[in-house]
């Protein structure tokens, strides 16, 4: 099975660079199968990551930024990869 671990930010206001440069250097213990980072307006950075492993599996993720960075907690989500359409 195919798990993708989604992470989103918000950063504080004209940080959302310091935050995609932040999340850009974070690194995992363990390699993903794939992981692609992304930012959208309101300095928002979403990082994905693929894992070939079980949707209770213990994976790394990336921590939470210092709270001078962001305007609210990291949001996290796990979804089962079930293909394309």
């Amino acid at each position: 099975m195919t798990l993708a671990l989604m992470w989103e930010a918000r950063a504080v206001p004209g940080r959302g660079e310091d935050l995609l440069t932040w999340a850009r250097a974070q690194g995992l213990p363990a390699e993903p199968l794939r992981r692609e980072t992304f930012r959208a307006p309101g300095d928002r950075v979403l990082v994905i990551t693929w894992w070939d492993a079980p949707y209770d599996a213990k994976l790394p993720e990336l921590p939470d930024p210092d709270g001078e960075l962001v305007t609210r907690a990291v949001h996290r989500w796990r979804f089962e990869v079930v293909g394309e359409e």
